[in-house]
């Protein structure tokens, strides 16, 4: 796999970025792809180690050495043919995806991993411009039908899959266009949605059905579903954590969600019914440190704020690996994102006791605490607030960035459906206790990653096509798919 010995002599080689003056103008993308020369190098870097253990970092189980020595060959439509025989929707992943292989690369223990995320995002744009992503309907229909709720990375993996094993599949979305999280969670500056559309169109013409605006159970009569011969559940884990403090229902604060999701459509001209949060010429706060916190701090500098500020009631992690997450682990590991380079004013330890308002309940500012986690063997992380570190900070604008306690329970009230003891949507091998009735991605496993959903969107499809046929031709992680005749 790869040039033997290129690891040695090639060094990684990162996507570089347009310049922060110019890119926060504006919404779109602002990575400059490297030269296919360069690629291909990095392909190189494969080394050909014993066992590769950037398949079982992947939960895709994607064949990465292989498709990293046909970009290092020039064979760039058997890699594209590699990669999507193990995932659907490389487009985002080679985006979005926080590239647990790479953290996972055999290379990664003495070296810079293989650039594998780039390497994936090559392969699929470089597959779109030449054609050779085409729409692929089945051959015959089984004459079984399968609702499908929720349009986000699961619930597209899983239509797409049942349906290249013949089934008719049709999707139903709550929101206006399709993507779920995708669409209106992510800021157009990580993934422009034209993108979206893009693989969209191709499974349109694949045969799957889809029905935006339509939120089931709630102006979707649940009875409907009745028709379909199976469900899956994909409506991911959207219930949002607050702050039960002093002051949470000031004017000016705001969960991160709405935030991202209103300025997704500005940027659209879609029609906000509400009012506008806007950061502009204001001193933001931005409470979580993770990936959707940065998004709000790369939004607000975005929209002109003042000043951004960030809390994270965390530990400020080690540059480098921590000893407690050594190789092949996810490793506790300081995380830089563009949109912090962007400006933002980053603080650790710290957790936010009380909301500050003028007379007429707008926010003018946030009481915090210096905090420290106790740890002790057998036991619960304990708080332990810094006696006298209370300080005031000024704000006009507070984004609740904290992650989402699980899914909302409308569906599984209405259908039956048991929850585990984490409030999440409780399957057996994807299938709930109502045996027509499945469910995959945030929905079933909480908050997760979009590579784990599309993993779980292919599983869970893998599981309704042997319920309904007692058998299957769609292929578990790793195995490539062998689609249905």
């Amino acid at each position: 796999m790869g040039k033997t010995g290129a690891f040695k002599s090639i060094s990684r080689q990162n996507e570089t970025t347009h310049a922060v003056s110019e890119r926060i103008t504006h919404y779109k993308e602002f990575t400059i792809p490297l030269e296919e020369s360069a690629i291909k190098k990095q392909g190189a870097r494969c080394m050909e180690c014993g066992i590769p253990f950037c398949h079982s970092g992947c939960p895709l189980g994607n064949l990465i050495p292989d498709f990293n020595d046909m970009v290092y060959k020039g064979e760039w439509q058997k890699a594209s043919e590699l990669l999507h025989s193990t995932n659907n929707f490389p487009e985002f992943t080679g985006r979005l995806c926080p590239a647990p292989c790479e953290k996972s690369c055999v290379l990664g223990i003495n070296n810079d991993p293989v650039a594998i995320e780039n390497i994936e995002k090559n392969i699929v744009e470089r597959a779109f411009a030449n054609g050779w992503i085409q729409p692929k309907p089945p051959t015959q229909r089984t004459g079984k039908t399968i609702a499908v709720i929720g349009s986000g990375p699961a619930g597209l993996a899983a239509a797409q899959q049942l349906n290249r094993a013949g089934h008719t599949v049709t999707v139903f979305e709550r929101d206006d266009e399709l993507g779920g999280l995708l669409r209106y969670g992510i800021p157009n500056f990580k993934l422009e949605k034209e993108i979206i559309d893009r693989r969209i169109e191709v499974l349109v013409k694949e045969g799957i059905i889809f029905k935006t605006n339509v939120n089931v159970g709630v102006n979707y009569d649940i009875q409907n579903l009745s028709y379909f011969d199976a469900i899956v559940l994909c409506g991911g884990a959207t219930k949002r954590r607050s702050l039960p403090i002093k002051g949470i229902d000031a004017q000016g604060i705001h969960q991160a969600m709405d935030f991202l999701t209103q300025q997704t459509k500005k940027v659209f001209q879609k029609e906000i019914t509400e009012e506008f949060i806007s950061a502009k010429d204001k001193n933001v706060i931005v409470i979580g440190g993770g990936d959707t916190g940065s998004d709000c701090i790369g939004t607000s500098n975005r929209q002109g704020a003042k000043s951004v500020t960030n809390f994270e009631i965390m530990p400020k992690p080690p540059v480098g690996r921590s000893v407690q997450t050594p190789w092949p682990y996810w490793p506790l590991q300081l995380k830089t994102s563009t949109s912090h380079e962007e400006g933002c004013d980053r603080n650790w330890l710290i957790s936010t006791k009380e909301f500050i308002t003028d007379n007429e309940g707008k926010l003018t500012a946030l009481k915090t605490v210096e905090v420290s986690w106790e740890i002790q063997p057998n036991k619960r992380p304990q708080l332990i607030e810094k006696e006298g570190s209370e300080k005031i900070w000024a704000c006009e604008l507070v984004l609740l960035a904290l992650g989402f306690t699980g899914p909302e329970t409308t569906l599984s009230e209405q259908l039956g459906v048991n929850l585990d003891a984490r409030g999440n949507y409780k399957a057996t091998k994807y299938q709930t206790n109502v045996p027509h009735v499945f469910t995959a991605g945030d929905m079933r496993r909480g908050q997760s990653l979009i590579v784990w959903a599309i993993s779980e969107g292919r599983e869970a499809a893998k599981s309704v096509d042997n319920y309904l046929m007692h058998n299957s031709y769609l292929q578990s992680k790793g195995k490539g798919d062998i689609p249905a005749a």
